[in-house]
């Protein structure tokens, strides 16, 4: 397996901080991230997916929280548009961040 490191949490501690790297045979993303809590994944259960899909999460999946600020480390297309970091834990909201270009 070959992977690529694309990223850490801003001003990390030296452990447990949420991490991206890319798998380069698949294009995967490889992510380490801080663990839903029960709210969080109850929520996305009520929204839930495409009509007919158990909401449910199986044993060898589980749903993670992944910070604003490490999105943009996710590769993406040169044309679309890229969300713009955040330094601290008062993070402006999403809808506010999009930007044209990379940064």
């Amino acid at each position: 397996m070959a992977l690529r490191f694309l990223g850490i949490w801003p001003n990390t501690p030296d452990d447990g901080s949420p991490t991206i790297w890319l798998e380069e045979t698949t294009g995967d993303l490889i992510i380490q991230s801080w663990k839903a809590d029960e709210e969080t994944v109850r929520a996305a259960q009520e929204v839930g997916s495409v009509p007919g899909h158990s909401t449910d999460v199986p044993d060898h999946e589980t749903v993670i929280r992944l910070p604003a600020n490490m999105l943009q480390f996710i590769p993406r297309p040169a044309d679309e548009p890229v969300l713009r970091s955040f330094s601290g834990a008062d993070e402006a909201p999403l809808a506010n961040t999009i930007s044209e270009g990379r940064e």
